[in-house]
């Protein structure tokens, strides 16, 4: 380990790999160019929710559905094939490698390892979440409620000076983008 300091790796002990040479910890760069691939990413992130071992199969069509923007059922066999195929060659025998998942090439089955959790911090929320989406329909919201505001101040509906509903509209989104910016540092933490 020459030239790299205790504070550039991180403890992630692999299992006993079947050809022995596994590392015993990972530096930020192994794990950088582990998950630098989309693939591998969704895998951690399908693995997380999962109760269990998956087939390889489920996984493989969940992770070419996310690719696809498309649901399961929509996918086509090359579509489905293509996933696969890498899958199964490149991205889990990698992974496995690392002990970062369980992967049973002959059985079909992957499974997450108690490594897996800790590449969580590195992963940003899963789609399953739907953050993005909630703070989408908030600023939304605050939009249109602004201006409503602001036309109803225009006609002369609400009786209040032009400076102050300037001053509801700025606040309104200060305190959207604030807790916004709020909720996202409190979730890297």
């Amino acid at each position: 380990m020459i030239g790299r300091s205790r504070t550039d790796s991180v403890d992630v002990s692999p299992r006993a790999s079947d050809t022995g040479d596994a590392p015993s910890d990972l530096s930020l760069d192994d794990i950088y160019h582990l998950l630098q691939t989309k693939r591998r990413r969704d895998v951690l992130r399908y693995l997380r929710a999962a109760d269990g071992p998956v087939r390889l199969r489920e996984l493989a069509e969940q992770v070419a559905a996310w690719e696809q923007e498309t649901t399961v059922e929509q996918l086509n066999s090359s579509e489905r094939q293509r996933v696969y195929i890498s899958l199964y060659q490149s991205h889990l025998p990698k992974l496995d490698n690392h002990g970062i998942v369980d992967y049973d090439k002959d059985r079909g089955w992957v499974e997450a390892t108690p490594l897996t959790a800790q590449l969580d911090s590195y992963l940003e929320p899963s789609r399953g979440t739907g953050s993005s989406e909630l703070w989408l329909r908030r600023y939304v919201g605050t939009v249109a409620l602004c201006t409503l505001l602001v036309g109803a101040i225009a006609a002369g509906l609400v009786p209040i000076p032009g400076l102050v509903g300037a001053g509801i509209v700025l606040g309104s989104f200060a305190v959207v983008t604030g807790a916004h910016a709020w909720s996202t540092d409190a979730y890297c933490r």
